[in-house]
């Protein structure tokens, strides 16, 4: 089954920056719709952005004019550009398929506080 590794997360100020990077273990990346999820604190795991094979992105309403997804196929590589983090952005992320259907990573943390 596909695997995925997230990094990128650490404590920033209300307002920073961060870029999240998910690598998969297989090819078939490629081929794949690819989604970030959080996990806020007493939360539960909600879907924040996806990217299908050709580029086209959708976002939650929350994020929108601040994160943007991207990938790079040839690395089978996911990004999340993150930009004026806010403290209700503080999560743990994740990447899969929008379906879930891949095996979940560790996730990464991110925490937004001063």
């Amino acid at each position: 089954q596909a695997q995925v590794a997230e990094s990128g997360g650490r404590l920033v100020p209300p307002g920073g920056s961060l870029r999240l990077s998910c690598v998969a273990s297989t090819s078939i990346f490629k081929y794949a719709t690819m989604a970030w999820f959080r996990q806020g604190p007493g939360k539960q795991r909600e879907l924040v952005a996806d990217i299908s094979s050709g580029g086209f992105t959708t976002y939650v309403d929350s994020v929108k004019g601040r994160f943007t997804v991207s990938r790079d196929n040839s690395k089978s590589t996911l990004y999340l550009q993150m930009n004026d983090l806010k403290p209700e952005d503080t999560a743990v992320y994740y990447c899969n398929t929008p379906l879930e259907s891949w095996e979940w990573g560790q996730g990464t943390q991110v925490t937004v506080s001063s």
